[in-house]
């Protein structure tokens, strides 16, 4: 919940990508507007392309970017699946997204207005502000966390080399084996090359 409520209360707009008739992914700025218990909720146009690719395959990714540069950024991003719920909610989006009035004043404008509900999902917030870098995966609905990067096996020999090249400072050594920590790896593969023997495995 606190990583939905992230994603709405500080990222907000995202950009979005479904897979239209030919299976090519085509993307578009979205707002994420809600979530709860249930998931993150969003609306759309019924007359939108967006709209129809949406109904033609429910599959859906998003990437929102926050801060002022690179160095100072907070990204996250999302895989899963949504369904359309019609207008119930509508309201409800309105009144927590105001902004909202000034695109679709009136009543009779936004007929044309649907909500979708991402209702399963599975996503990684990934932190550069930091030293080291931070990263969490996380899900919702009936996803899991996907958890991606290396890890380091029995056959470890404690020679050190993947040490001196990580360019987090994230792996230590712990009774004579070499082990990372998860939460600031960048998944960069440099320790994958580096092992002598072949002790780092893709997670």
């Amino acid at each position: 919940m606190d990583y939905l409520r992230y994603i709405v209360e500080q990222m907000h707009s995202v950009v979005m990508a479904t897979v239209d008739k030919d299976g090519h992914p085509v993307t578009c700025a979205i707002d994420i507007m809600d979530y709860d218990e249930e998931g993150l909720y969003f609306l759309t146009a019924t007359g939108k392309k967006f709209y129809e690719r949406l109904k033609n395959d429910e599959h859906i990714s998003f990437t929102a970017l926050r801060g002022k540069d690179t160095l100072s950024s907070v990204a996250v991003s999302l895989q899963g699946k949504a369904m359309e719920i019609g207008s119930e909610r509508l309201d409800d989006l309105f009144q927590k997204n105001p902004y909202m009035h000034s695109i679709y004043p009136t009543t009779d404008s936004r007929k044309a207005l649907t909500v979708f509900r991402i209702y399963e999902g599975s996503g990684e917030y990934f932190d550069l502000s930091k030293q080291p870098i931070e990263r969490a995966s996380f899900a919702f609905g009936n996803k899991k966390a996907v958890m991606g990067g290396y890890f380091i096996n029995e056959r470890c020999i404690g020679c050190d080399e993947c040490i001196s090249l990580c360019p987090q400072n994230c792996i230590a050594m712990k009774d004579g084996q070499a082990v990372i920590q998860q939460t600031h790896c960048l998944h960069c593969g440099n320790c994958y090359v580096v092992c002598p023997v072949k002790a780092i495995e893709r997670r």
